[in-house]
Formats: structure tokens, sequence, C-alpha cells
């Protein structure tokens, strides 16, 4: 495996634990995901990786090599894209993209070539010469992938880089994360978009409190939530109970909507069991598809007003 980290534990003055036990190992050629909340852990393990952040106890390497004994070789094999927008008022995105591929030691000739795939990949040319104080915040953060992809290391590290992006860019730059890896990186992507997480990555791992609680591909994990379809109740807020579920699979609630796993055999009495609900007033309106990669972390984590514990344990004991 390309990164190996062990154990890794990071905990502030202050007494807060970011980090608490994580081992990941992730190899060439392989999208990996960081998935859960703000909060959870996933920037914090970034920037340890990158060397911003000396970690309280644990391992990192690279190519077996000690990246917490020498973090400016961490910086010198990662190209990393962080959280917040990179400051490059007064630059353009030619200036700003052409001066980190010749800071990460490529050639003038190379760099150049590459930024100009790149641009015409993301679709950026209307403002590659334009100043970026000028430039909206998904155009600048389209700007700091270019910068980071121009000249790319062994690992590449990507914080939110959909962040304020446009729908129809997000998709070109989801292309070229994915290129990346085809081209040999190790890609580690942090995400809280579980949606786009699902169609982007190899594998993943779910981060909660500072501790990964799940790990795998998403079919993997998938499987793990034992239930092939998800169908979505709209709750009516003037509904007294919440309707329970009785195909003896997961019941989550997730602000106004409850999400019921439901087995393949099982998906024409689950539209007939909710018509009947919506018939009676408790549901306003309801949907059936496929169980997704959402399904699976809401089911570990919770929404807003779920229960995690008891999530939880549902999950636990679908994967026994």
């Amino acid at each position: 495996m390309l990164l190996e980290i062990g154990q890794l534990t990071k905990v502030y003055r202050t007494g807060t634990k970011a980090n608490d036990g994580i081992s990941l190992a992730i190899g060439e050629g392989e999208v990996f995901g960081l998935l859960g909340h703000n909060g959870a852990g996933k920037t914090t393990l970034v920037n340890q990786v990158v060397g911003l952040l000396r970690p309280t106890s644990g391992t990192i390497r690279i190519d077996g090599r000690d990246m917490v004994a020498d973090p400016g070789l961490a910086r010198r094999l990662c190209s990393f894209q962080a959280q917040a927008q990179v400051p490059i008022d007064g630059l353009t995105p030619r200036q700003a993209i052409d001066l980190l591929g010749q800071l990460r030691g490529s050639s003038r000739m190379e760099v150049e070539l590459r930024r100009e795939r790149l641009v015409e990949a993301l679709d950026l040319g209307e403002w590659l010469d334009v100043d970026a104080s000028r430039l909206s915040g998904g155009v600048k953060r389209l700007v700091a992938f270019a910068m980071a992809a121009v000249a790319p290391g062994r690992l590449v590290m990507l914080d939110e880089p959909t962040n304020d992006v446009d729908p129809v860019r997000r998709r070109l730059l989801w292309r070229q994360v994915r290129t990346l890896a085809d081209h040999g990186a190790a890609v580690l992507l942090v995400t809280h978009n579980v949606i786009e997480a699902e169609r982007s990555v190899d594998r993943l791992a779910i981060l909660d409190e500072g501790r990964v609680i799940a790990e795998g591909t998403p079919a993997e994990l998938k499987a793990r939530l034992g239930a092939a379809l998800r169908l979505e109740l709209v709750l009516d807020p003037d509904a007294a109970d919440v309707p329970v579920s009785p195909f003896g699979q997961s019941a989550v609630p997730v602000g106004n909507r409850l999400m019921v796993g439901v087995p393949m055999d099982a998906a024409g009495p689950a539209v007939a069991w909710a018509e009947s609900l919506k018939c009676a007033g408790s549901v306003e309106e309801f949907t059936l598809g496929p169980a997704t990669l959402e399904d699976v972390y809401v089911a570990l984590v919770g929404g807003a007003e779920a229960v995690p514990a008891q999530a939880a344990e549902v999950f636990d004991a679908n994967a026994a």
C-alpha cells in the first residue's frame, strides 16, 4: 500500500480527541473516500498526513517512509487541496496553476501542457486570465483543484473539492479525480457528500467522533445494511406516531423523513403499505428505490434528529 496509517490519534490541548486510533491503507490507483459529518475528524486526519499537524501518537507511512519523523518529505510527496479557499487574489488562474506546478518541480513546458488539459477538462477557459479576486467561490475551488493536479504527487489529497462548484462542473471535476487515480496516484478524498462519494470512490471509511466506524467498498457497505431497497417516507408533520416498519429491516428517522430498508422481494408490499399510510394521512409522499450509501451513512451516524445508538445497533445486527 502506498499510504499506511496506524492507530493515529490526535488530542488537542483542550482535551478534544479529534482522531482516535485510526488505521487505514490506500493503494496506488485507488480513490479512497473519508466520509463523515462536520467535526468527525476528516480534516484533522488529512492535515496530519500532509505534515501540517503532528499526531499525538500513531504512524503515517508513504512508500514505507515515516512521515511523522519527516513532515517535509510528506509535503513533497503529496499534492493537497485544502478545505479553505487558496489565497490567490492578485493572480490569474493561469499564473496560480503554473506557479504551483513549477514549485513542485515540473518544467515550464510540462506545466503548460498539463494546465491546458485541466482548463479544458474543467471548462475554465473563460476565467483563465481573470484576476482571482473577481472569481466566484466555485471557480476558485476548480482553480485550487487544478493547482493540486497540475503536478500531482504520489498521493493526492482533496478536502471537500466540490464545495461551491456548480452541478455541471462538479461532474467534470469528478472525472479528473478518477483520471488522477487511473494514472497511478493514490487519491484521498474528504467529503460529506454521500451521493457523490458513492459514484466516485473505490473504497471508503466512515468517520464518527474521530473513529472509523465502517470501511469497505460501497457495495460491501450496502450489503452489510441488509436491505436491497430503500423506502423513503415523508411524514405528515401533524401525524401522531411514526410508522413502524413491517419488514424487519432498519427504519431510521431523519428530520421529517423515515428511511425504511426493504428486501427485494417485498417491493410490492412496501408500496402497498406506503399507499395505506398516505391514505391514512400519516405520510405526505413516498419513494422506493435501490439502497444507497446514504442509507448506510444514516444507519450508522444518523441525521440531525436520528438516534445514532439505535441506528448503529440495527447495522451491527445486520452485519453479524
